[in-house]
C-alpha cells in the first residue's frame, strides 16, 4: 500500500512541476490529489478495503475533472466566446457593444450606454 502512495505523490509532483500556462495543470493535479485521498478513504471503507486502488481510481477521475475544469477556466473545451462586435457612436466619439444575455447595450470600458 504504501507503494500506491508514493507512487501517487510521485505522480502528482511531476504533473505540478510542469506547468506551461497554469491553469490546466494545477486544477488536473490538484484534482487528483484530493481524488487519490477520497478514492483511499472511500476504498478502505467499502467494498473489500482496498485503499490503494480507491486512491488510483481516485487520482484517475479527479484529474480529470480538474484538468476540464482548467480548461474551461481558460476558455476552450467548448466555452462560447461571447460576441464582442463593437459599434461607433459617432456624436459620444466612443465604442460600444451589446451584451446579448442582459440585453443592454454598454461601452467599451464596460459601463452601460443608457
Amino acid at each position: 500500500m504504501n507503494k500506491s502512495w508514493i507512487a501517487i505523490a510521485g505522480a502528482g509532483l511531476l504533473a505540478a512541476a510542469c506547468t506551461s500556462t497554469g491553469t490546466v495543470e494545477r486544477n488536473a493535479a490538484g484534482g487528483a490529489a484530493l481524488g487519490a485521498l477520497a478514492g483511499a478513504v472511500i476504498g478502505n471503507n467499502v467494498g473489500d478495503g482496498d485503499a490503494g486502488t480507491g486512491a488510483a481510481i481516485g487520482a484517475i477521475a479527479g484529474g480529470a475533472a480538474g484538468a476540464y475544469r482548467g480548461c474551461r477556466q481558460e476558455g476552450g473545451c467548448g466555452t462560447q466566446e461571447p460576441n464582442r462586435r463593437q459599434y461607433y457612436d459617432e456624436r459620444a466619439g466612443r465604442y460600444y457593444f451589446y451584451d446579448p444575455q442582459s440585453q443592454r447595450y454598454y461601452w467599451e470600458d464596460g459601463q452601460p450606454r443608457y
